[in-house]
């Protein structure tokens, strides 16, 4: 079981995103740079990306050079989307999500983000107290 959002859970989520067919399907023709920003992560401020480029992606901690889209939430606001006890698009609606950078690339790569979603669902997860 991985720690939400640490190091082990960026490589388990890396590789559950790169061999769920629907995600790889979705991404084939994507180049997409997605900087999540959490303002109050139990450690502080933490950013990490997802790197979709060449029919592949990678998440990782730290700040994607270049990013087309930026997203920033709450940890609670982002445990509760990870655990599905959230929708995203209301989350967006209520202000709970900020999102910063080009708004027509990440609508236009609506089908990415709900497979990214699906590929992530089965992650085992461990979440922190806030």
């Amino acid at each position: 079981m991985a720690e939400f959002l640490s190091d082990d859970y960026m490589a388990k989520a890396t590789e559950a995103l790169t061999s769920h067919p629907g995600f790889t399907t979705a991404i084939s023709s994507v180049d997409l740079g997605v900087q999540f920003v959490v303002s109050d992560h139990p450690d502080g401020e933490l950013q990490y990306y997802l790197d979709i480029a060449g029919g592949s992606a990678t998440m990782a901690r730290g700040t994607l050079d270049g990013a087309d889209v930026s997203i920033t939430n709450t940890y609670e606001t982002a445990a509760g989307i990870s655990k599905g006890e959230i929708n995203t698009q209301m989350a967006f609606m209520t202000g709970k999500i900020k999102v910063g950078g080009n708004m027509a690339k990440i609508m236009m790569n609506q089908a990415v983000l709900n497979q990214f979603a699906a590929a992530l669902s089965d992650l085992e997860v461990e979440y922190l107290s806030a």
